[in-house]
């Protein structure tokens, strides 16, 4: 089963693979995170115009490669050939899954025409014990969990909202609606602040905790913000400095390495409609 938390250590879970420290969404920053032992890739999928679903955060090429365009308008064989800014090449899903199976990937389904063959590369790699799938839409999760019980997801915006509204009543989550662990839902990921609004704070993170959520705060890149949010009990930081994380957690002697995936079999086909 996909980790949210672990015994006496906050995850450091790697914004679009550690984008602060190597390409993000790069076999380059993959490979980095490996080597400092970190397991956790938060990362994105888009789908191809031929069905293929690739890293990448954005719906366009234009920030990262030298080239144009939505991914959705490209072929595979064409996205594989760009070059990007910083040298790195675009991955296919199933590309990363492959070469890092020792890691857990926290992915962004960025789009709803990207969940079901997103579900079909998963269950191919017989990779749902070390995926979470997370979306800022409710209702697109919503799917993901009727069409695959077993993967682990995280809460879309709205109930987030719901969340909040029950950590700020001390009401019980599931009466506002709130999915939870029976649902799949093992995690909430949200920003520390909205706008000028704190939203974690310690209130949230208990409530969050009584409904069996672990709580993942992003994109948390300042020293003194990990201190903090470390303090109020949350159990992952979002980062593009995944090393500073790291030397965070070791400084308060509570770093250490997850073991990796064990091996588990998914069920041969996905559950349908």
């Amino acid at each position: 089963m996909y980790p949210v938390t672990a015994a006496r250590c906050p995850l450091v879970i790697a914004h679009r693979g550690g984008g602060g420290e190597a390409p993000e969404n790069s076999e380059r920053a993959f490979e980095a995170l490996r080597s400092l032992g970190i397991r956790h890739i938060e990362t994105d999928a888009h789908v191809s115009a031929d069905g293929v679903v690739v890293v990448n955060h954005d719906a366009s090429v234009d920030r990262t490669f030298h080239a144009q365009g939505m991914i959705h308008d490209y072929a595979w064989n064409d996205l594989k050939r760009m070059e990007g800014i910083s040298g790195q090449r675009m991955l296919a899903l199933s590309e990363a899954l492959e070469a890092f199976p020792d890691m857990y990937f926290n992915i962004d389904a960025k789009s709803d025409a990207v969940v079901d063959p997103l579900l079909e590369v998963i269950a191919t790699h017989r990779a749902f014990h070390r995926v979470l799938i997370a979306s800022f839409s409710e209702k697109r999760l919503m799917k993901v969990r009727a069409l695959c019980p077993q993967v682990t997801t995280s809460l879309g915006t709205a109930a987030v909202v719901r969340l909040l509204a029950a950590a700020h009543t001390h009401s019980d989550a599931a009466a506002w609606g709130v999915p939870g662990p029976k649902r799949g839902v093992r995690a909430v990921q949200l920003p520390e602040y909205q706008g000028p609004i704190r939203v974690v704070d310690r209130r949230f993170v208990a409530a969050a905790h009584r409904a069996g959520l672990a709580v993942h705060v992003w994109t948390v890149n300042d020293e003194a913000d990990m201190h903090h949010l470390l303090d109020i009990g949350v159990d992952g930081l979002v980062t593009d400095r995944p090393t500073l994380a790291r030397q965070v957690l070791m400084e308060r002697q509570v770093w250490r390495e997850l073991p990796p995936p064990g091996h588990v079999h998914a069920p041969s086909r996905r559950p349908r409609d």
